[in-house]
Order: structure tokens, then C-alpha cells, then sequence
């Protein structure tokens, strides 16, 4: 089964970072955020990804092309006969990767469009955004979709708190201070979707719809969307406030996403 991952945005949220490089390439612990959602399925046993390129593409493409002299000491021969010997060993050797090209303007909805052919003769795939970790139980939530028979199946998440939230008590004072909680109340899509083939007679050939407006609405209409409740950590990358929390669980040995 295919994972297929949205590379596309300018994550204009977080232009510090994204005036240079494309949002998935933001890294948490020297390593892009996208690689830390691939490490999340593929040590789940999906192993094969299709990568929906837009805004600064290129820079994705060259990574990948590019991972031995990314990951690996290396030693170089010069002179008439050079050489590259690759010292280490990386566990994402059996990863395939397929790097589409779906339009630097394209909205999502175009962008899963265009993939289809890639697909083979899979009934059914794997498809998130490129910039939301979370310690996700993805055959679980294949489970359910299979068992329910829904066009498409979302992950339902908790978003977490934009703020910090303060517990006051008497006079004011400061009882209890709990730093950007997850929201108890309302759910949101997280990606972690699971699809069937029959998503794609939803999507208009029209670049300029979004998957999570009238697709995702005519398929609520139909009955046809589902959604597991995932209960653990999820937190996504929209801000430099986010991109600091993360890299901050990362560093301090305490990255929930971290499952392999």
C-alpha cells in the first residue's frame, strides 16, 4: 500500500523558515520534517511513498537524489580513476520514492488528482500532509476504514492550544500554568487518511480546489466519511513557535512521533 504525502505549500505561516526552503524540508533534530512522517509509516511497514512536489520542489528531489551524501560519512578518491566509498548503513534502504511534480500553484485536491497513475493496481492508499507528526496507529485506522467501507477515512485529533493555559486562582494568582494544551473539546482532520480509489471521482480536474473543501464535503454528504479517533500526541508545524516546541521534544529525548 502507497503513502502518499502533500509536499506541496509555501507554509506561509512559518516564513522564517519557508522563504528558503519548502515546509516539509523544515527540520526537527537536523532532520526534514517529512523525513520524520516517513520514518512514522515506514517503521509501521509502509515503505512506499509518492511525494506531491509544488513550491521549491527541487529541493526535495535533491535530498532524496542525494540521501547517501546526506546520511553517510563518506571518503572521496580523486585523480584519474575517483571514487565514493559510503561508510555507514541507514535503515531506509528498502524505501522507494516516488517525487511527483504537481504544480507550484496546484491546490490539494489537483495535486491527489494527479498522482493516480502512480497508484498501480492498489485499491486503496495512505495520505497525509507533509508537515503533522503524531504517534498514530496506522493499521488501525486501515482497520476501520476497511471494516466501515467508506470512501475515505481521516484521522480526528485534538488540535492542540495556540497558547498557554493559565489556571487562576484567588486574587488572580497563577495556580496552574500547562504550556499550548491539546483543545478537549472540538476534533479536527489530522491527515493519517486512509483512501479508496473511488476518492478520486470526487476531485475535479481543477487546480484551484482545495481536497479539504467541496471534495471532503460531497463525500460527507454521501455518507461516505469516516474518521478514527486518535487519543495520543499529534502536533503539527505551522509556526516558528511550533517548529521551536518541536524541535525542543526532540533535543530533550522526548519526541512522542518517535516510535522507531
Amino acid at each position: 500500500m502507497k503513502t502518499v504525502i502533500l509536499c506541496g505549500g509555501k507554509g506561509t505561516r512559518l516564513r522564517e523558515e519557508t522563504e528558503y526552503r519548502p515546509k516539509p524540508m523544515v527540520p526537527i533534530g537536523g532532520r526534514p520534517v517529512l523525513w520524520h512522517i516517513m520514518k512514522i509509516y515506514a517503521h509501521q511497514g509502509f515503505k512506499d511513498f509518492i511525494l506531491c512536489l509544488g513550491y521549491k520542489g527541487e529541493m526535495i528531489k535533491d535530498y532524496f537524489r542525494n540521501y547517501l551524501w546526506h546520511t553517510c560519512d563518506t571518503t572521496l578518491r580523486l585523480g584519474p580513476e575517483p571514487a565514493v566509498e559510503f561508510h555507514t548503513r541507514h535503515s531506509e534502504e528498502d524505501w522507494t520514492v516516488t517525487l511527483a511534480d504537481t504544480g507550484e500553484e496546484t491546490m490539494t485536491a489537483s495535486r491527489v488528482r494527479q498522482i493516480e497513475k502512480y497508484l498501480g493496481n492498489d485499491d486503496t492508499f495512505l495520505l497525509t500532509y507533509g508537515d503533522g507528526v503524531g504517534n498514530v496507529d496506522i493499521p488501525a485506522v486501515i482497520r476501520q476504514h476497511r471494516a466501515s467501507k467508506k470512501v475515505c477515512t481521516v484521522t480526528a485529533v485534538h488540535p492542540p492550544g495556540r497558547f498557554g493555559e493559565l489556571a487562576l486562582g484567588k486574587d488572580n494568582t497563577v495556580q496552574g500554568f500547562n504550556e499550548k494544551p491539546q483543545t478537549e473539546g472540538g476534533l479536527i482532520n489530522g491527515g493519517f487518511m486512509v483512501c479508496g480509489r473511488e476518492i478520486f471521482s470526487y476531485l475535479p480536474d481543477d487546480p484551484r480546489i482545495m481536497l479539504e473543501q467541496e471534495p471532503m464535503q460531497r463525500i460527507t454528504a454521501a455518507g461516505k466519511l469516516g474518521a478514527y479517533l486518535h487519543e495520543g500526541f499529534w502536533q503539527p508545524m505551522d509556526t516558528f513557535y511550533e517548529f521551536g516546541l518541536l524541535n525542543r521534544l526532540w533535543s530533550e529525548g522526548g519526541a512522542p512521533w518517535k516510535i522507531w
